[in-house]
């Protein structure tokens, strides 16, 4: 029996669907561990039920407003007009952000723009801006991007949820200054668009006060859930992505894991056989590795969504649990050069899923030149995707052989349909793991502390600058 789910289109449809094969999970299929095919009926079936019921209740309660982002349409018809605005007019736009303020526009933006989109020129990219992420706050990198860039054909894209996150806001202040000191103070209102939470923080009083247009994400939708929100859209929209699609993707997959019946809800499948491989068979590793250069924003993207929402020090009744998996980004095939080796052979605390698309494209031609030299000779009359595709199966293979459990993700092509329903499945996935963990998948307060540290110590009004010990000599060499 071959163990994959495989969600069926409409007759004639031309839409692809995500695929999820987990044959290399189950028991008798990889060799000294897996999963009983029977459980999917039995315990695991049960347990998912109540997980999906939980689920349901917090979205009921308002809680989970990133189920309703596809069905939001003024808030996107709102988000595509003010992109409309920018596309054509600026050969520039910096989204300015971090966390799932960047990394949600680089998953989209990595999957569906065309690669090297930011060193096209303004014919082959339609007219639309070139796209750059300022994220990190490292001084070096900051100082470069603005040196390549033009004030007066630059517009910024500024992400905060919270609306005072203190790097983005550190960016704010530096590309506002930069632009007011070479346009003057009437060109910032035309080249800022904020995105953060409506009504509230200082990001939302600094667009009221300047007359900035500015794009709400809803209070029920997380920072790292907002990929669907005018986080994303914006800079999607704006970049020309069919957000139409990307949304109608996503709407399908959230009507596909609305069933409780587990093996009929692609989401409740991938959460349910991850938890087990993190709580029953010593997986606590989680690899997220794409055979496809485009999904690589996407696979970080992943990271954050698994690392901030399953990673908890208490579950739901306050017992101490310090629960969730590692998330792990690799990236095939170059990563089997550098990290297969352990997969293989190191220690067996590791699943691998697999993200990859069944056509790519375009594809690339290996000419058959050298018909003499059998190392070189094989190679000739494939294509570049044949290499990579094959690669990853038999990666797979290997893995299955060695006894390390692993799953497939696959679409049929990558377009924004899939993409939309790719990144609603694995949201839901998160927030289904959430209940099987028992923890909450919508908050972060692991990070709190270091965010107050900071504030205190860079002499935030309103947080007292804390006590941080001098290193002691004798632990330095």
């Amino acid at each position: 029996m071959v163990w994959s789910w495989i969600w069926p289109t409409a007759p004639g449809s031309s839409v692809s669907s995500p695929t999820i094969d987990f044959a290399n999970t189950v028991a008798g299929v990889v060799p000294g561990t897996g999963i009983h095919p029977g459980r999917l009926h039995g315990d695991l079936a049960a347990r998912f039920r109540d997980a999906h019921a939980a689920a349901a209740a917090r979205r009921r309660a308002g809680e989970m407003g990133f189920f309703d982002l596809p069905a939001d349409r003024e808030l996107a018809v709102r988000t595509r007009a003010a992109a409309a605005k920018v596309a054509g007019r600026f050969d520039a736009l910096v989204v300015i952000g971090i966390g799932g303020s960047a990394l949600g526009t680089a998953a989209l933006t990595d999957a569906l723009l065309p690669p090297y989109w930011h060193e096209l020129d303004a014919a082959s990219r339609g007219g639309r801006p070139r796209l750059h992420l300022m994220d990190n706050p490292d001084p070096e990198s900051v100082a470069a991007l603005l040196g390549l860039l033009d004030p007066e054909t630059t517009c910024f894209n500024v992400v905060s949820k919270s609306g005072s996150t203190a790097e983005t806001m550190a960016h704010v202040l530096v590309s506002w200054n930069w632009v007011e000191s070479a346009l003057g103070p009437g060109a910032i209102r035309d080249r800022f668009v904020v995105t953060t939470s409506p009504g509230r923080g200082s990001l939302r009083k600094l667009a009221d006060d300047h007359g900035l247009c500015a794009l709400d994400v809803p209070h029920a939708v997380g920072g790292r859930f907002s990929v669907l929100s005018p986080a994303g859209l914006f800079p999607a929209a704006a970049t020309g992505i069919d957000t139409d699609a990307l949304l109608a993707g996503a709407a399908e997959m959230a009507e596909r894991c609305s069933t409780p019946e587990l093996v009929k809800n692609p989401g409740g499948v991938l959460a349910t056989l991850l938890h087990v491989a993190d709580t029953e068979m010593e997986c606590h590793v989680h690899v997220f590795m794409p055979y496809a250069d485009r999904l690589r924003g996407m696979a970080y993207w992943i990271q954050q969504l698994w690392a901030e929402s399953l990673g908890k020090a208490v579950d739901r009744a306050g017992r101490l649990v310090e629960s969730g998996p590692t998330p792990l980004p690799l990236f095939g095939a170059a990563d089997q050069h550098s990290v297969l080796q352990l997969l293989m052979e190191g220690p067996r605390d590791k699943i691998v899923v697999f993200l990859g698309t069944e056509a790519p494209e375009l594809d690339v031609d290996v000419p058959a030149r050298v018909a003499d030299e059998l190392a070189l000779a094989y190679l000739g009359g494939h294509t570049l995707f044949d290499l990579l595709d094959t690669e990853r199966r038999a990666t797979a293979e290997a893995l299955r052989r060695a006894g390390r459990p692993n799953l497939a993700v696959t679409t049929e092509r990558l377009d924004a349909h899939a993409v939309g329903s790719l990144l609603m499945l694995f949201q839901i996935a998160a927030v289904y793991s959430g209940e099987l963990y028992g923890v909450n998948p919508l908050d972060q307060p692991g990070v709190e502390l270091g965010k107050k540290l900071t504030y205190g110590l860079m002499g935030r009004d309103g947080y007292p600058r804390p006590e941080v010990p001098r290193s002691d000599w004798r632990w330095r060499v």
